[in-house]
């Protein structure tokens, strides 16, 4: 067994590309469109899909946003440098919802963002 994929709703598909491409280095690995049922898949991530696990923005034609709801809890993406690639965020005007620092009764260091969708992205010291 493999885990493959976690998809997300989102409610403009090319400003979900570009948040996740420009802003974590991902790269976008394919893109359909489905006419009969009104939507579009774009997947992205670190590698091709037979190796690495990837993300699924799904845009649902016409629909510009989403409840997130209470069970969701965060995307968790690793970076080498948390302190810098969080002042690149803010210069690139997206908010820190919780500054860099250990995480409470440890010694991880970890910062939380949020995608364009809303979506809680917790970035973790490698």
């Amino acid at each position: 067994m493999k885990f493959l994929h976690t998809m997300l709703r989102v409610g403009d598909l090319d400003r979900s590309i570009k948040f996740y491409t420009e802003n974590f280095a991902m790269k976008l690995l394919r893109k359909s469109d489905n006419e009969a049922y009104k939507y579009t898949l774009a997947f992205i991530g670190y590698g091709d899909e037979k190796d690495h696990t990837v993300l699924e923005l799904t845009y649902n034609w016409g629909t510009k946003n989403y409840d997130i709801g209470t069970a969701f809890g965060h995307l968790a993406i690793g970076v080498d440098e948390i302190y810098k690639t969080c002042e690149t965020l803010k210069e690139n005007g997206i908010p820190i919802t919780r500054e860099p620092g250990p995480v409470k009764g440890g010694s991880t260091v970890i910062a939380f963002l949020k995608d364009p969708d809303g979506y809680p992205i917790e970035l973790i010291q490698l």
